[in-house]
């Protein structure tokens, strides 16, 4: 085999070794990609749909919980719809968006009217949402709910 030849074949080999290596990194970049704020197909049926209100669920939209299994001074996060669910006060229910504001991790425990945030230990009003400690400065979404009978929904 001559130089030349050599040559082209090295640089055959190259040319495919970094194709397979480009799509290999593509296919692994586009495993790990984020998403585009569609979580979940949201189809009827699926386990991360909303009910949105006129579709058919009910007169609010889909049942978090019933009123007894949110504790007075705590409250409950509803993984799957991205909420936390509180009773400051007896037969008081607030909701709020359970993403904390400061990096968008997902808060994970409300007690004696604190909602906290395991990122970095932002804490939360459990009645208003307003950060009263850690490294988060905005205040936690609120989300609309009606509360029907002993029945919570997600409007």
């Amino acid at each position: 085999m001559s130089a030349t030849q050599e040559r082209r074949s090295l640089l055959g080999r190259r040319t495919v070794v970094a194709a397979v290596g480009a799509a290999g990194a593509a296919a692994a970049l586009t495993a790990c990609g984020g998403s585009d704020g569609s979580e979940g197909s949201g189809s009827p049926g699926s386990p991360d749909a909303v009910e949105q209100p006129g579709s058919g669920g009910g007169k609010g939209g889909e049942v978090l919980a019933a009123t007894a299994d949110i504790p007075e001074g705590g409250g409950v996060v509803f993984a799957t719809q991205k909420v936390v669910v509180t009773q400051p006060q007896q037969g008081e229910f607030k909701a709020f968006s359970s993403t904390c504001t400061h990096q968008g991790c997902a808060v994970k425990d409300v007690s004696d009217g604190v909602i906290t945030c395991p990122c970095h230990n932002s804490t939360f009003d459990a009645a208003t949402g307003s950060p009263t400690g850690g490294p988060a400065t905005q205040p936690l979404p609120a989300r609309e709910i009606s509360v029907e009978g002993d029945s919570i929904r997600l409007v």
